[in-house]
């Protein structure tokens, strides 16, 4: 997991290129006239979701991907991220593989997303986003798609 401010962006420049195109289109990009949906970069390569919702009091289920990594960032309202190693795990609760998605429980630790700062998760990377910080309120969120694997 990478959780860092959008501020240093040129320290990821030899990272997965994908990645980097990712965090570029997050800081180069006006999401404010743009509807919630799904927009397509470069196919199933490179896409990302803008999403509007109510931050939750608690996630007790994280997910992990496969195929992609998520890259989180919040373009309004703030929320907390927890984060924990897969492999730390203790149960799967669920199994959607057609849609690149498994859902765990297990022990995790939080992050605070808002602002310029983003969350860049990778496969061995747990993590239950939408947790408010205090009193749930509106959110709105950018999720970058950005596959690693066949």
């Amino acid at each position: 997991m990478i959780y860092d401010s959008l501020k240093h962006l040129d320290s990821y420049r030899g990272i997965h290129p994908g990645v980097l195109r990712g965090l570029e289109l997050l800081r180069d990009t006006d999401f404010s006239q743009m509807a919630d949906g799904r927009y397509e970069v470069d196919g199933e390569n490179l896409f990302y979701m803008l999403q509007s919702y109510t931050s939750s009091p608690a996630n007790d289920t994280p997910e992990a991907h496969k195929k992609y990594i998520d890259i989180q960032f919040l373009i309004s309202g703030q929320e907390k991220i927890a984060v924990g190693p897969l492999e730390e795990m203790t149960e799967q609760v669920e199994a959607r593989p057609e849609g690149d998605i498994w859902f765990y429980r297990g022990p995790l630790s939080e992050v605070l997303v808002s602002g310029d700062k983003f969350a860049a998760l990778w496969p061995g990377d747990a993590h239950a986003p939408g947790i408010a910080v205090g009193e749930p309120t509106p959110c709105r969120k950018c999720v970058v798609k950005v596959k690693v694997k066949v």
